[in-house]
């Protein structure tokens, strides 16, 4: 997976997360649980903030 994927990194990051409410996730620590992915590999100078602000929505919409 790549930054990018943001749907798919949702969905790996609710599977792996299935306690976490999403919204109280900050940047740093969602950064590192993205990287942390088995299927992820990229680069992470490859994500900002605005890439972050997409997973976790997905990761939101993922559990509604």
């Amino acid at each position: 997976m790549k930054w990018t994927e943001v749907q798919e990194i949702g969905i790996q990051l609710a599977d792996a997360h299935p306690d976490v409410d999403p919204t109280k996730v900050n940047f740093v620590d969602l950064m590192n649980w993205v990287l942390a992915l088995p299927e992820f590999d990229d680069d992470a100078k490859h994500c900002g903030e605005r890439i972050l602000e997409g997973i976790q929505q997905a990761w939101i919409d993922e559990l509604s």
